[in-house]
């Protein structure tokens, strides 16, 4: 992948589930679009950090549990999209159920991944400000990664 601007980039939902966790899995699937995007952030694994420290030597660190990572999205409100009416069919749903989302880049990489939406809260900024909505979404499976064509 060469470096590119994040312009063009799309954000889109399934409350289907993949048969299989890898790309063939995931491309079976009917997302729809999520509009009105500001930005999607940082996403993906971290590990925690498991430290000990000896009497008699350096700090010892090591890798712990494994965190896919979450996306805090904001979002231009709008009562009419398709995409944002199933992210907050996601956020009140009372299931453990996953949902699954796909995020396309402007080359065509494509990132796979499932999650849970943990709420959708709205901001009422100032008067010169667009009303927004923001889903947090808990990354809760491995991200398949597609290259580019």
């Amino acid at each position: 992948m060469s470096s590119q601007t994040a312009a063009g980039t799309k954000l889109a939902i399934s409350a289907e589930q993949p048969a299989s966790e890898n790309a063939t899995g995931y491309a079976a699937l009917t997302f729809t679009t999520v509009g009105g995007v500001e930005q999607l952030g940082a996403f993906g694994a971290s590990f925690a950090k498991v430290e000990f420290q000896p009497l008699d030597g350096a700090k010892e660190k090591y890798k712990g549990s494994r965190d896919n990572g979450a996306l805090t999205v904001p979002l231009k409100l709008d009562s009419e999209d398709a995409g944002q009416a199933l992210m907050q069919t996601a956020a009140e749903d009372p299931s453990q159920d996953l949902y699954s989302v796909k995020v396309t880049y402007s080359d065509g990489a494509i990132r796979y991944f499932g999650t849970r939406v943990f709420g959708m809260p709205e901001t009422v900024g100032g008067a010169d400000t667009m009303i927004m909505a923001n889903p947090v979404l808990e990354i809760c499976t491995d991200i398949v990664k597609v290259a580019a064509p």
